[in-house]
């Protein structure tokens, strides 16, 4: 009971109309960004991120969690009218929601788009709210060591089973490492890889890398690809949620749920996996699976669920061990580090009045999302027709402001520069950019703990591996990796059999 007696003093702070307002501006402003054509939640989180530094704790992370849920609820509008995808798990709805679109049931799926990412989104916080303080109790029990393996597990399965290739997703991870190595060594207080530059005696800040990476980078591979002429965007027409659309779409929203956040709560889980999952289990549960690749209703409802479950799901590690195993949160943590708030285990205790009311924001954010989506959606369309390259102008032009609002120093809009034509190149040729932002992030933090291991055990190598804990994650962790061996292998062998002819 003491949770839940934590969560209404969450919402007492978090319903007061100065952080109301901040609750609204962050979902408004994460919503207008996160339909732009091509822009993902993590780009959005990444943009947005420099206009809470001059808030308060409180006031910045309600308004910081308006823009995460926002950015999540905008890409699906792009995705259904535009057939433009901000990421990989709005692939899914884009199939379905496109061609339900293009054959006059726009307003259908945007509808069940907007209400399942609701009720998802509700749903997973009630059960972040029921199981964080629960494993945060558990994670106060951790050593060092545990640790270690902990982050051994984030770096391997988000290099390795993410994207295509997992050489290139160990590539960007060492590219993540060596620029978290970057600065003073605390230990010895020696300048590392700084090149003589005073700017990174203190290493590089996270946001100028999750900017740069996400936005200059991403802006500068667009105007590459450029095409020119109108961008189409397809009408919203015909009917809202009739019987049928809503007798079609609850159960799905609810199998969606299910799938999305207790995937989203595991390293390399994310929403990527679980939309699939949940439209391969819609395609396989539907009565109508002629209408699947043709603009199946289930094939919208099911995905956005998982996709917004999902997204609940990855506050669970990242708010209880801080741990952040994707993109988006890895910016996330950022931003509390910015405040010197440090997500993990103690976060409970220490800061509990901030969490709770964070966790509270969560709540009203969603229904004010709601609101916000359905009846304005014909002004998000409005927004899809910005052209492209005022669009892309005025993101670098945002970014550089932001960039230089962090330490208003001039350097950093070299640094910026540089990070931008680092992730244009892995944008370029197919590196995953998450394993760069989560080792920038926890090499730091790794390499403390190692030292900490090391320092207990007077030397001995072999005490990262002989606790309990850590045998436990790393034997999972082999078991994840053949697992993923086999899948690929797999995988391969269908696809060779299919361009096989037969005698």
């Amino acid at each position: 009971m003491g949770d839940w007696a934590a969560l209404l003093e969450g919402f007492a702070t978090a319903a007061q109309p100065e952080y109301l307002l901040y609750a609204l501006l962050g979902v408004t402003l994460g919503t207008a960004v996160g339909v732009l054509p091509g822009i993902g939640p993590a780009m959005t989180v990444a943009l947005l991120l420099p206009l809470t530094y001059s808030l308060e704790p409180a006031a910045a992370l309600i308004i910081f969690a308006g823009i995460y849920y926002g950015g999540m609820y905008g890409g699906s509008t792009t995705s259904i009218l535009l057939n433009t995808p901000g990421e990989s798990s709005s692939i899914v709805t884009a199939l379905e929601g496109n061609r339900m679109a293009r054959a006059g049931r726009g307003a259908a799926a945007l509808a069940t788009a907007a209400i399942g990412s609701f009720v998802a989104s509700t749903i997973a916080t009630l059960l972040l709210t029921a199981l964080a303080p629960t494993i945060a109790e558990y994670a106060v029990k951790l050593g060092p060591a545990d640790y270690v393996a902990l982050m051994v597990v984030a770096f391997t399965t988000v290099a390795a089973l993410l994207g295509a290739s997992p050489v290139r997703g160990l590539a960007s991870l060492a590219v993540g490492l060596f620029l978290g190595l970057v600065g003073t060594d605390t230990l010895t207080g020696q300048q590392r890889f700084t090149l003589g530059a005073p700017t990174l005696a203190d290493g590089i800040d996270v946001v100028i890398v999750a900017v740069g990476v996400f936005a200059v980078g991403e802006a500068l591979y667009v105007a590459s690809r450029m095409r020119h002429g109108p961008v189409e965007v397809v009408p919203v027409d015909g009917r809202w949620m009739t019987r049928e659309f809503w007798r079609r779409s609850w159960k799905p929203w609810l199998r969606g749920t299910a799938i999305g956040f207790p995937i989203g709560t595991v390293p390399a889980g994310g929403a990527d996996v679980s939309t699939f999952l949940s439209y391969a289990a819609e395609k396989k549960l539907s009565k109508h699976p002629e209408e699947f690749g043709r603009g199946a209703i289930e094939g919208v409802a099911g995905p956005e669920a998982a996709n917004n479950a999902a997204a609940a799901g990855v506050l669970v590690p990242l708010l209880t061990l801080g741990l952040p195993t994707t993109a988006t949160a890895a910016v996330i943590v950022a931003a509390f580090q910015s405040y010197g708030i440090q997500p993990g285990p103690l976060l409970f205790t220490q800061d509990s009045a901030l969490v709770w009311a964070l966790i509270a924001s969560l709540y009203l954010g969603n229904v004010m999302l709601l609101v916000l989506n359905l009846p304005l959606v014909r002004i998000w369309v409005k927004v899809l027709r910005i052209p492209r390259p005022y669009l892309y102008a005025g993101i670098l032009l945002f970014a550089a402001l932001g960039t230089y609002a962090v330490n208003f120093v001039v350097d950093d809009l070299l640094l910026l520069l540089v990070v931008g034509l680092v992730g244009f190149f892995m944008r370029r040729h197919g590196y995953p950019v998450a394993p760069l932002v989560v080792g920038l992030i926890l090499g730091p933090m790794a390499e403390e703990q190692v030292r900490r291991t090391l320092q207990i055990s007077q030397g001995d190598l072999t005490a990262l591996v002989t606790s309990p804990f850590a045998a436990v994650a790393y034997g999972a962790l082999l078991v994840a990796l053949a697992a993923a061996v086999v899948l690929r292998l797999r995988r391969r062998r269908a696809a060779g059999s299919e361009v096989t002819p037969t005698a």
